[in-house]
């Protein structure tokens, strides 16, 4: 469990492996993470971890983001050779994954190529290719506590993922395809990990998402309310677009 933080001590945010895990803008995370905690008045930076880079351990959260094949096997190979990731979950540091990073940081994957290459483990999931890709709007309705609000994303992917018994999954899907193995569900939650293939930025588009892995990184119950009239605009649109 983690401890609650002073306002005035410096909130890390690890940005990992955004050389070969950003290929979709995800990094933006990141961004909005640190912006919502200066709204608040804490002190925040973002900690890039790189190739070049072992994993520290010691961040108050992370955040990793969408790759293809031969990135998402660098990644796999160095969170393995470097697992401070996989300690900072541990002891329940907030991590949050997206759409190739489920893949990485589950038990294996598949490649296009049909190679099978195993994952990092903090996942109970497995993801094969599907017969076609999945783009497009997702709209999902949260299955984890601390979410009420509507979630939405931009999809793009072929990989399909299989839950297994020590995840659950994070939303059901209401528009677009998820998961993508046919049982309606999307993305994967195992201890303090979510993972989902929301991109868009997926924090841009859902604050309250947001705010709930601030709280966890924070060891706080709840935050102060942003009003913040252009988040909410974008929200609507998002929206909308996804019940088109």
């Amino acid at each position: 469990m983690l401890e609650s933080r002073r306002p005035e001590s410096t909130v890390r945010i690890g940005l990992v492996l955004p050389d070969v895990m950003g290929t979709y803008g995800d990094g933006g995370n990141a961004l909005i993470l640190r912006q919502r905690l200066r709204l608040r008045g804490y002190d925040a930076e973002i900690v890039e971890i790189t190739l070049a880079d072992p994993v520290p351990n010691s961040l108050d959260l992370y955040t990793l983001g969408g790759a293809e094949d031969y990135a998402q096997r660098l990644a796999t190979r160095h969170l393995l050779q470097y697992p401070g990731l996989q300690q900072a979950a541990e002891r329940g540091a907030p991590v949050l994954a997206i759409c190739a990073a489920i893949q990485v940081l589950g038990n294996w994957y598949e490649t296009s190529s049909g190679e099978r290459v195993d994952g990092v483990g903090m996942l109970d999931v497995t993801t094969a290719p599907q017969e076609t890709r999945s783009i497009g709007e997702v709209l999902t309705t949260p299955a984890i506590d601390g979410l009420t609000s509507t979630l939405s994303g931009f999809e793009n992917h072929r990989g399909g993922t299989t839950i297994g018994a020590d995840a659950k999954p994070f939303a059901r899907v209401t528009h677009g395809v998820g998961n993508g193995v046919g049982d309606g569900t999307e993305g994967a939650v195992q201890g303090s990990v979510i993972g989902t293939y929301m991109h868009g930025p997926a924090l841009a588009r859902n604050p309250e998402l947001a705010d709930l892995l601030l709280t966890r990184a924070l060891g706080v119950d709840s935050l102060p309310p942003l009003d913040l009239g252009e988040v909410d605009q974008l929200r609507r649109e998002r929206l909308a677009a996804g019940r088109r």
